[in-house]
């Protein structure tokens, strides 16, 4: 059975045995009151009735004048004046009484009959057994009592109305609960659909996003449903996004695999046709294979960063020492290419908690990239200095070639190059920043690069927290 069913005949079962209790208990419970009721509605009629008859007798002075109380209040059906009074009682119920249904026998303190409405028991008998509610006439001129007035006699009367009120009771509350059950239904249908319907168009866009297909999931609500949907859109996004990551990452590692593997491949040619002397051969290749093993070093280093695996082993560290010592390490470099390598430390600088081998590793990319894309006669600079509070800032600054504003967004991508490195054909696999990125954030700073365009320099700023 479908999620949509088993929803549907859940609310339809509940709704059901709602409806079969609150029938089953408004029956029992309106029974019980109204038998109470019906009890005291006879005793009161008995009473008032009783009430009637004593004050009749005393005014007659004897049961000459019976039935005219019994007339007025419509007992005595075949009467003058209960055909006059039939209109006045019209509607009264139990309270106007009923002559064909309603039996009232009157019998005297000496267990005679006076009267009887049903005409089955002659006046003057003796009065057997009789059942019913019942009311004593007082002789008001004597206050004694003269007899008795009995109601409803077989209980037939009030039993049956209530019978009767019962029934249109059961019948009335059976049509509202069937008209619940239907209302139920629709709503238990509607809600049914609301809810599988999302889970079904999410089944769907799952499937295809299993076999490689992006889909989004349309999101018509606000709810958890819509939440649910607008959830697996972004997942669906993000594996998109990666998907693609990972195409692009396949496709270049390929190519910068095959460039070295290539030169190799033709110096080893070059070699076995004579064209090449041993010498210039092994160094082109010892060349080629340190190009291989840096790339096979940046692609663990950016597995541990994608994993989450990247440990830091954090220690307290001046930052003036480290990057006086980082200046001391690419000085010769940038001696060759004849650049000014230069270092502004401020006063005041703060010890960082910081993996030295791995900040280094960050400082080295970025101080590399700036000798490479500087020419001859420029300068870097090493800056640091202290923002706001608990923030150093290190910034790389240099004047050489630039970064067009279309490429800065993408610097940080990986294998990517700007265009102008490309027609340069420097070195470099595109994996550098990407990697230095992950380690700052590592130590929970970030990195940001600025360039005002081709042949304005570029500065390369490093924040990190003093607290890390």
């Amino acid at each position: 059975m479908s999620l949509r069913w088993r929803i549907m005949a859940s609310i339809v079962s509940v709704i059901l045995l709602t409806v079969v209790v609150s029938v089953v208990v408004g029956y029992f419970t309106t029974q019980a009151r109204l038998g109470v009721f019906v009890e005291d509605l006879g005793d009161s009629q008995a009473s008032r009735l009783a009430q009637n008859l004593s004050r009749e007798y005393a005014t007659a002075g004897g049961w000459q004048t019976v039935d005219r109380p019994l007339s007025e209040a419509g007992y005595l059906v075949d009467s003058g004046p209960r055909r006059e009074r039939s209109g006045e009682h019209a509607g009264e119920g139990l309270e106007g009484g009923n002559g064909d249904s309603l039996r009232v026998v009157v019998v005297g303190v000496d267990g005679r009959v006076v009267t009887d409405t049903a005409a089955e028991l002659s006046p003057g008998t003796v009065a057997p057994d009789l059942g019913g509610r019942r009311g004593t006439v007082v002789d008001l001129a004597t206050n004694q009592p003269v007899g008795h007035v009995y109601v409803d006699v077989h209980q037939e009367f009030l039993a049956s109305e209530s019978l009767g009120f019962l029934n249109t009771l059961l019948y009335i509350t059976g049509v509202g609960g069937l008209l619940t059950v239907v209302v139920g239904v629709l709503l238990a249908a509607w809600l049914s659909k609301r809810i599988t319907g999302p889970v079904t168009a999410l089944t769907k866009a799952t499937q295809a996003v299993s076999q490689g297909d992006t889909t989004n999931v349309p999101v018509t609500s606000g709810d958890e449903l819509g939440q649910m949907s607008a959830a697996f859109n972004r997942m669906a996004s993000s594996l998109e996004t990666q998907r693609e990551l990972r195409r692009r990452l396949v496709n270049d590692v390929a190519h910068e695999l095959n460039t070295p593997l290539s030169v190799i491949q033709l110096e080893a040619i070059g070699l076995r046709d004579g064209l090449q002397t041993p010498e210039a051969t092994s160094a082109h290749v010892i060349q080629e294979v340190e190009r291989l093993r840096g790339l096979v070093t940046d692609l663990n280093s950016l597995a541990e960063t994608d994993h989450g695996e990247l440990s830091l082993a954090r220690e307290e560290i001046p930052v003036r020492e480290l990057l006086a010592s980082e200046l001391e390490r690419w000085r010769p470099q940038a001696q060759a290419r004849q650049i000014d390598l230069s270092l502004e430390a401020g006063p005041h600088l703060p010890d960082l908690r910081l993996d030295r081998m791995r900040i280094s590793q960050v400082l080295g990319n970025v101080v590399g990239n700036a000798i490479d894309c500087t020419p001859e006669g420029g300068s870097v600079v090493l800056k640091a200095e202290v923002e706001g509070d608990g923030v150093v800032a290190i910034s790389v600054i240099d004047d050489g070639v630039g970064i067009d504003a279309a490429d800065l967004p993408h610097v940080f991508d990986r294998f990517y190059r700007t265009e102008d490195s490309r027609i340069r054909r420097r070195q470099g696999r595109g994996l550098g920043l990407s990697i230095a990125r992950s380690i700052v954030e590592a130590h929970d700073g970030s990195v940001d690069i600025s360039s005002e365009g081709l042949g304005q320099g570029v500065a390369v700023t490093i924040r990190l927290p003093v607290n890390t």
